[in-house]
């Protein structure tokens, strides 16, 4: 069967512009469009900021200025055909950029290689779950396209080796801002008896139980909900009538700084609370108000400029 191609149109214009096009071009047919505008993009930034601590450079520099609209169309007669009746009334010129099935579909996946974490961790891509194990190594399965997080961050990396380090044979475990559910379901594959994951975005919900499927781990062993625990007294005093001995945080310091004190009320006696997602330049600041709600800091990782912290009751 002959690899079907495709193209990707590209029209620049101008925030004040902006409507008219998209306008222009749903009108003559267009059901689905991508629009990149560096406005929209900084507005996006600035609602979201508890999120992150900061936005990479790089990814700053390409939004610089940008605003243009997307589509895409067949490579071929058909194709050609819908491209001149999409710009028909275009004043403004558009260019293209051919795509193979491969490339609209599946070329992300060279980027992702499987990765020795810790001692004992194997962070694989699902697609090459054929390949061997190294001995020694347990592997985790992960799916990078579901997004949320794929093991390849620093900060992600420093929790893994956490995980490694204090999850204990059916020790209960409660992921908190669990994205696509790595840490979690890393612990249930070393071994924890339970996890409890809650994400504020629920989207993350699906992710993570594909994710556990991928690892044969059943909702019997695995509950993700979607809730914010700063903001849902319920979901606090629901999660605190647990005690866990493991309780993973990879956020970022504006939450694990108000998340601290209801830190104390879900950890087990010997329970460890690692937090991850901070700066180097936050790190005092995050340990400092951990202790102040009488927790003690036992480690402290780092590692491309990002920090982990340990801490217990």
């Amino acid at each position: 069967m002959e690899e079907l191609k495709w193209l990707e149109v590209s029209v620049n214009t101008t925030p004040a512009e902006l409507e008219e096009v998209t306008a222009k071009l749903i009108a003559a047919g267009i059901t689905g469009l991508v629009v990149e505008d560096e406005g929209e993009f900084q507005q996006f930034l600035e609602q979201n900021r508890q999120y992150w601590d900061y936005v990479d450079q790089d990814l700053l520099d390409r939004m610089r200025g940008v605003c243009r609209v997307k589509f895409y169309v067949t490579d071929d007669g058909d194709g050609q055909a819908l491209l001149r009746q999409y710009t028909k009334q275009l004043d403004r010129e558009y260019t293209t950029v051919p795509l193979g099935e491969n490339d609209w579909a599946y070329s992300w996946q060279k980027y992702y290689q499987p990765m020795e974490i810790g001692a004992r961790l194997y962070v694989v891509p699902q697609w090459m779950r054929e390949q061997p194990v190294p001995q020694g190594r347990t592997p985790f399965y992960l799916n990078p396209g579901l997004t949320f997080g794929t093991g390849a961050h620093a900060s992600t990396q420093l929790c893994l080796e956490g995980v490694e380090a204090h999850t204990r044979p059916g020790a209960q475990v409660l992921d908190l801002g669990c994205g696509s559910g790595i840490l979690s379901i890393a612990a249930l594959a070393l071994g924890a008896g339970f996890a409890e994951a809650v994400d504020i975005d629920p989207k993350a919900v699906d992710v993570a139980y594909e994710n556990a499927a991928l690892n044969g781990v059943g909702r019997d062993r695995y509950h993700v909900q979607s809730g914010n625990i700063l903001e849902d007294r319920s979901l606090a005093e629901r999660l605190a009538q647990k005690r866990y001995g493991l309780v993973l945080a990879n956020i970022v310091a504006d939450v694990i700084i108000p998340l601290a004190p209801q830190v104390p009320g879900l950890l087990a006696p010997d329970g460890v609370f690692l937090c991850s997602g901070i700066i180097d330049a936050r790190g005092d600041e995050v340990a400092a108000a951990l202790e102040g709600q009488g927790l003690r800091v036992t480690r402290r990782r780092e590692k491309n400029g990002w920090i982990a912290l340990e801490a217990a009751l």
